[in-house]
């Protein structure tokens, strides 16, 4: 058993953090405040290779996973472009294109000289994506798709999008179908999502409205009626990017809460100096350390070819619940400063919520553990 990384490893997470802390947090509360996503990080962020399939010869699990900690620590929304673009989008290209949907796309997205979006969500499905509504209506020459989808990262900024349509709603999962889509497509529209999000408000939410958009035969990616497992490849290393992100989110909370405990004074002392400040930050570092290590051991899980689906569930779940806790300590502990923007764990409360909701609720996390635990043998 051995708790170390190796020095590739160790090389991408400071490349990954040198970023982060030079590029990225200089102007995350600036782009939070404005609502807009920082479209040029994206080509930096292909040419450093974070860009790169979780899970390819250019990119372990465990790499991925120390990257998008290093994200997390400072933007949540610039990590959750990181999520989407590699580890839905591209990994689901990587796994499920054709040698010429490679060819044409997948080079693109790891390079950051194409964004990608993931249409699974609709009005009235999400955790239950057999529930899909969008129509893909079989032609002679191809499928015209028609229908809804909402709350999709990167959607109005994004090249290309896989959709998730379904030949026949009565066959449930076994009708999805999984498109590669040219969002210059006829009929394909997209806005803003309606409403100021509560947090990750750096990121882009679209509603996309299809509206009989042809795409050719070409376009499926894998074959007619295999869009659930498409879109089940991709979720281990979706949730796993984002129990990274929220590793880091709470790593964050916890340095900024050492840091204002050591220099706040109240009462002639250092509130550091309190045994109930003492507590709170004792219990933050165990709760992050015991988040970071489940999370490791699911991307080191998944890196040996390992089913792992109940590990990357719990590590989402135990990641994202630390990460809503540590960031509700954070603006407790910082009193009126941490109830306005002047400090970034206002942010940080915001964006933790979210951490519990995408790739999965936690109530989904739960489902998904406590299924496995009855139904696995041995």
């Amino acid at each position: 058993m051995h708790f170390g990384l190796t020095p590739e490893l160790d090389a991408l997470r400071e490349r990954a953090r040198r970023f982060a802390q030079e590029h990225v947090a200089p102007i995350a509360q600036e782009f939070d405040r404005r609502g807009e996503f920082p479209v040029h990080l994206v080509r930096r962020l292909g040419e450093l290779g974070f860009l790169q399939v979780p899970g390819s010869p250019e990119m372990s699990c465990t790499g991925f996973a120390l990257v998008c900690e290093e994200l997390g620590r400072v933007d949540a929304s610039v990590r959750g472009f990181v999520t989407v673009q590699a580890a839905l989008v591209a990994s689901c290209v990587a796994q499920w294109g054709s040698p010429e949907q490679k060819e044409q796309v997948l080079e693109r997205l790891v390079r950051g000289e194409a964004i990608g979006c993931y249409c699974l969500t609709e009005p009235d499905a999400g955790s239950d994506a057999a529930g899909i509504r969008t129509i893909a209506r079989v032609e002679q020459d191809g499928y015209t798709l028609t229908g809804e989808k909402i709350w999709i990262t990167n959607g109005t900024l994004a090249d290309v999008a896989i959709v998730f349509a379904t030949i026949d709603p009565g066959l449930r999962h076994r009708g999805l179908c999984a498109f590669l889509v040219d969002t210059r497509t006829a009929g394909f529209s997209r806005e803003p999502m309606p409403g100021r999000p509560l947090g990750h408000r750096a990121a882009d939410h679209a509603r996309i409205r299809l509206e009989e958009v042809r795409v050719p035969r070409s376009a499926l990616l894998g074959e007619p009626g295999e869009g659930f497992r498409v879109a089940m490849s991709a979720l281990d290393r979706g949730r796993l990017g984002v129990a990274a992100g929220a590793v880091g989110l709470a790593q964050a909370c916890l340095e900024a809460c050492v840091a204002f405990a050591r220099s706040r004074w109240q009462f002639g002392r250092r509130i550091g100096d309190f045994q109930m400040v003492q507590a709170t930050l004792a219990d933050l570092y165990s709760s992050v350390e015991a988040a970071r290590w489940l999370t490791y051991r699911a991307a080191w899980l998944l890196d040996q070819g390992v089913r792992a689906a109940r590990e990357v569930a719990a590590a989402k779940l135990v990641a994202t619940e630390t990460a809503v806790r540590a960031a509700s300590e954070a603006v407790l502990l910082h009193g009126g400063r941490g109830y306005t923007d002047e400090y970034p764990v206002e942010r940080y409360y915001r964006d933790a919520k979210g951490m519990q909701i995408y790739e999965g609720t936690s109530h989904i996390q739960r489902l998904v553990i406590a299924r496995d635990l009855v139904d696995r043998e041995g």
